[in-house]
Parts: C-alpha cells; sequence; structure tokens
C-alpha cells in the first residue's frame, strides 16, 4: 500500500486559504439568511400572517435550504468522488454565492404576492444544494493535502471560516438595523445579501489556483475503473453514515440556538436586536479563538475525547445558558452566548477531520458530505422552527433548555460509538481493511 505524500507547505496554504473563504461564504449566508429569517422576513414575504406564524414560516424557508443540502451533498459528492474535488468546488461557491445574490434582488410580497415567497424557497433550495457540496469538499480537498498528523490542525484553519463569515454576517447586519425600521424594512436588509457578490469573486479567483488533492490522484486509476456509485456504496453500510449524522447534530442545534434563534429569543423577552447583534460580534470572536485551538487538541489527544467533553458540556450548560439570557441584562447575555459558543467549539472543531477519516477516498466526497448535511439538516435547518414553535403560547426558556441538552445527548451517544480515527492512513481506508495509522 502506498500513502500519499502531503502536499508542499506553499500548496498547503494556499488550499487551506481557499477553503477557508469557502466555509466564510457559507456561514455569511447562512447567518445572513437566518438573521433576515429573524429580524425582516416574516414582515416581507408573509404579511398577513400573525407575527408569531410569520416568524415561523420565515424559518421554514431557512429549513428548506437545509432540506435540500443532504441533495446537494449527493450531487456534488457523486461528481467529486467521480471526476475529482477542485471541478466541484469552483462550481459550488459559484452557484452559491449567485443564489445568495439573487435573494437580495427579490420583489417583496407587496410587489407580486405569493410569488415572492416562493422565489425566496426557489433560491434558498439553490443556496442549499450548492452549499451541500461545499464543505465537503472544501474539508476533503485540506485534509487529503495535510500531514496525517496535522489534519485536525488545517482543518481547524478551514473551520476559522465559521466565525469568519460570522463576523461579517453580524458586523454588516448590525450596521444595517441601525437604520430607521422603515428604511431597514424597505430595503436595508438586501444589502447583506447583495455584498456576498465580493466575497464569490475573491473565492473563486483563489479556488482556481489550488492543485488537485494528492490522495484522490493516487486513487484515480482505482475511480476509473470502477462502475461503483458512490452512494450506494456509502448506503450499503450505513453505520458510518448514520453515526457521522448524529454526531454533528449537537453542535449544529447549538449554533441555530446561539445564533438564529436566539435573535428572535432574546428581543421577545425584552432585548433590543442592537445588543443581540453586539453579543454575537463577541460570540463569533470567541469561536475564532476556540476553534483552531481545539482543532489542534484534537491531533495530540484524538477526536472523541474533544467531542464527548463538549457534548457532556452543553448538557450541562443549558440551563445555565438560558438562565443568564433571561437575566435580561447585555453584561451576562455576552457572557451566556460567549460561553455557548466555547462549548459549540468543542464539538464542532474535530468535525471535518473526523467526518474526512471515516470513508473511503472513493466515496470520501459523497460520505463526508451527507453525512455533514443530514446533521446540519436535523440539528439547524429544523431546530429555530422547532424552537420558535415551542415558544407560541408562552416564551419559556423550558422547553429550549430540553431542547440543547437533548441535542447534546445525542451527539455523546454518537461519539461513545464511533472508534478513534486520528492518525489513519486515508488511502488505506479503501482497501477493505481496517483502516491503519501511519506512523
Amino acid at each position: 500500500m502506498t500513502i500519499a505524500t502531503p502536499s508542499d507547505p506553499a500548496t498547503l496554504r494556499r488550499v487551506a486559504l481557499s477553503s477557508l473563504l469557502g466555509t466564510a461564504i457559507e456561514y455569511y449566508d447562512f447567518l445572513v439568511y437566518g438573521t433576515m429569517s429573524a429580524l425582516v422576513f416574516g414582515r416581507v414575504f408573509f404579511p398577513d400572517s400573525d407575527p408569531a406564524v410569520a416568524t415561523i414560516a420565515a424559518f421554514g424557508t431557512l429549513a428548506a435550504g437545509y432540506v435540500a443540502r443532504p441533495v446537494g451533498g449527493i450531487l456534488f459528492g457523486h461528481f467529486g468522488d467521480r471526476l475529482g474535488r477542485k471541478r466541484m468546488l469552483v462550481l459550488t461557491m459559484g452557484l452559491m454565492g449567485a443564489a445568495s445574490f439573487a435573494i437580495g434582488l427579490l420583489p417583496t410580497f407587496a410587489a407580486v404576492g405569493v410569488t415572492a415567497p416562493l422565489l425566496l424557497v426557489a433560491l434558498r433550495v439553490i443556496q442549499g444544494i450548492a452549499i451541500g457540496g461545499e464543505w465537503g469538499g472544501a474539508t476533503l480537498m485540506v485534509t487529503e493535502h495535510a500531514e496525517p498528523h496535522r489534519r485536525g490542525f488545517w482543518n481547524g484553519v478551514m473551520q476559522m471560516g465559521s466565525p469568519i463569515g460570522s463576523l461579517l454576517s453580524v458586523t454588516v447586519v448590525t450596521a444595517i438595523t441601525l437604520l430607521p425600521d422603515e428604511a431597514f424594512v424597505s430595503w436595508g436588509w438586501r444589502v447583506p445579501f447583495l455584498l456576498s457578490v465580493v466575497l464569490l469573486a475573491i473565492g473563486v479567483y483563489v479556488r482556481v489556483s489550488i492543485t488537485e488533492s494528492p490522495v484522490f490522484e493516487q486513487a484515480k486509476p482505482k475511480v476509473v475503473e470502477s462502475r461503483r456509485i458512490p452512494l450506494i456504496e456509502v448506503l450499503r453500510r450505513p453505520r458510518n453514515l448514520i453515526l457521522a449524522c448524529a454526531v454533528g447534530i449537537g453542535p449544529f442545534a447549538l449554533t441555530a440556538l446561539i445564533s438564529t434563534h436566539m435573535i428572535s429569543y432574546a428581543t421577545s423577552i425584552g432585548y433590543h436586536r442592537t445588543d443581540v447583534m453586539t453579543s454575537l460580534v463577541f460570540t463569533s470572536l470567541s469561536a475564532l479563538i476556540a476553534i483552531p485551538v481545539f482543532s489542534a487538541l484534537s491531533d495530540r489527544v484524538g477526536r472523541r475525547p474533544v467531542m464527548l467533553v463538549g457534548g457532556v458540556a452543553i448538557i450541562c450548560y443549558a440551563w445555565p445558558f438560558y438562565w443568564l439570557v433571561d437575566m435580561r441584562a447585555m453584561a451576562w447575555l455576552v457572557v451566556a452566548m460567549m460561553v455557548a459558543q466555547i462549548v459549540q467549539s468543542l464539538m464542532y472543531a474535530p468535525l471535518g477531520a473526523l467526518y474526512s477519516e471515516m470513508f473511503g477516498t472513493t466515496v470520501r466526497y459523497t460520505g463526508a458530505s451527507m453525512g455533514y448535511q443530514l446533521a446540519a439538516l436535523v440539528g439547524a435547518g429544523f431546530t429555530p422552527m422547532i424552537a420558535s414553535s415551542l415558544l407560541v403560547d408562552e416564551v419559556t426558556s423550558v422547553p429550549l433548555v430540553v431542547l440543547a441538552m437533548g441535542c447534546g445527548a445525542v451527539t455523546v451517544l454518537a461519539v461513545w460509538r464511533i472508534r478513534e480515527t486520528q492518525g489513519v492512513d486515508l488511502a488505506g481506508i479503501d482497501s477493505g481493511r481496517n483502516a491503519v495509522r501511519t506512523p
């Protein structure tokens, strides 16, 4: 068995930068859309509904994008496993940015009636399909270029795109929310979507210049000879896919609760929306530090211990988290959100390396993408809608505490069932034997 040679440092840095930009755009688009769902989409696209129902409907369009993400994982995963990672990454980034830009140009319900929310859902689905193929390819490019003992670290660099995207979205949205309410509702909400084209241009430029994964290039002869469909191969032995989905539910649900749903919840109990957005800035800064630290830590102690600590932590912290938020004090809101983000980072930081190390090269794009996107669908896609539905009759944090604890428990149980993957040889996973550790 031949072990693929890791890329030289300069190439690896370019690949990491490309993946970081893709992740930043993904999270920028996700959080801008989620924020606008909480703040304005109910009024713009569902104006005839009760405010609570309109918010649920707006979060429903958010969920529609998550339903589409596994489809994107299957579609781009198939061609990424057959044709290569790089081509799919250029295509997904272009499609994702174009859909986000188009959302900023949409007519409102007042202008075209029911066509407006239908167009919103259609663009959200396109965005979801593109994002569904983006993360898996970006993660694999970093993982398959990196040295085995530093996969966690380099995935951490890529995953820093999530807080960078969050920070960008929060900064832009916070500035826009300073507008008078009439201006914000009429045109201000469009600006963050239109600005996504800048990130898109930079990302595509960097991505075109990177090289194909050396691990994929090594496996290419086998890929050309094989007539097997990657999706069928993954589903034939679904254990890893099920565990990959379950392990991501905790971090994704917590992301949805502290970023998307918190805007709606906090403003409903008396916080000003600008205060909530300011707290999200500190949350993003916390993630910017925590993610690379915990990713690198997973290279030293393993993926499982880091994620187990995070899963147990959210079970223990869920009640104190909402207790601090319910104190209705800006300082305690910031503290609560920053600690919650650190807990989320413990579960999220090792995911990229873990998913990449759970599947063989010829099905890795499909398996990693599907695991991640199914977890995102269940954990983040439906959580804001479920959380809002739980608060229709009474605004209380009790059901939110139970929801957060339950999602954390799912992650703990899943991590407990996954064997440690840190240090395995990626090429060896294809051999039909247990993957071996590289020296």
